[in-house]
């Protein structure tokens, strides 16, 4: 597995294998004379997690997200429709390169909280994106064994991305998390893994998208890595976000580190994010 994520970062930083051409298509200038790429990703997601795309300084971001039950469990629970967990989270851009964002969880009633910079943008003098992520959740549920400090994890990710041309998006998203309560004395409280992901555009307003979050650290045969699969569809303001995936928690914390069922054993659950963007920039005077 490590051997699989290495050779898929090398493929990704590659870039000078690229025709240069292609490049020159997706380009925008600005002011300065450098010509950016724009829309590396359509959404601030990927999937589960974060791709490298900010919000530009004044607009809003509100994003419903659900996640059902498994597909597998038959009729009785209307193949997963019946079960469903939800956050609800508002993101505003600071800067244009600085975010900063808030999402509230039914399962396990996590508060989420996040600090998002992008160093570095793909350009005509350089090869890919680079943005910073940073987290905090806490678990707000009543539980008599879970108290003060324990109930927060922290988070700290790299977000990697090269847009190759006007279809093809990859993204490597290296992340370590520290969780001061682990299930088992098997797991670790520090955990790391390397996430990859992608995106291919298949029309004007559709593309297809995937991520798989390899861990790195030791944990127990109860875990599983997080995968997951889907298609984006923009419509104007919108972004709808649907997949299927093994993973049921929302932030990263949950679904890299407490995921438990198999995507390849049949434990798929359905989910969707929805997106809405606001511009609160003050108009112009005329």
């Amino acid at each position: 597995m490590r051997r699989i994520s290495v050779s898929l970062l090398v493929f990704l930083i590659s870039f000078t294998a690229f025709s240069q051409d292609e490049l020159l298509e997706l380009l925008e200038g600005d002011s300065q004379g450098e010509d950016f790429v724009s829309a590396t990703f359509k959404s601030t997601r990927l999937v589960n997690g974060h791709s490298v795309e900010v919000r530009t300084k004044g607009v809003l971001e509100f994003i419903i997200s659900h996640r059902f039950g498994r597909l597998n469990s038959g009729y009785e629970q209307f193949w997963g429709l019946d079960n469903s967990s939800i956050r609800l989270a508002l993101e505003y851009g600071l800067t244009d390169n600085l975010n900063i964002g808030l999402g509230r969880a039914s399962f396990n009633k996590v508060v989420d909280t996040f600090l998002k910079y992008r160093f570095v943008r793909q350009s005509n003098t350089t090869p890919v994106t680079v943005t910073g992520f940073t987290s905090l959740t806490r678990k707000t549920v009543k539980q008599d064994n879970l108290e003060g400090i324990d109930r927060n994890s922290y988070s700290g990710q790299l977000l990697i991305a090269r847009k190759f041309n006007s279809n093809l998006s990859l993204q490597v998203m290296p992340i370590i998390i520290q969780r001061n309560r682990v299930k088992t004395s098997r797991d670790a409280h520090r955990l790391v893994a390397l996430g990859l992901g992608g995106r291919y555009k298949l029309t004007s307003r559709v593309a297809i998208n995937a991520e798989y979050y390899p861990q790195l650290s030791e944990f127990s045969d109860d875990f599983k890595n997080s995968f997951a699969i889907g298609f984006d569809i923009e419509t104007g303001g919108h972004v709808f976000q649907l997949h299927l995936t093994n993973a049921v928690q929302m932030n990263e914390q949950g679904f890299i580190g407490d995921t438990t069922d198999d995507f390849f054993g049949g434990d798929i659950h359905y989910g969707f994010n929805i997106s809405r963007v606001f511009d609160l920039k003050p108009k112009a005077r005329l």
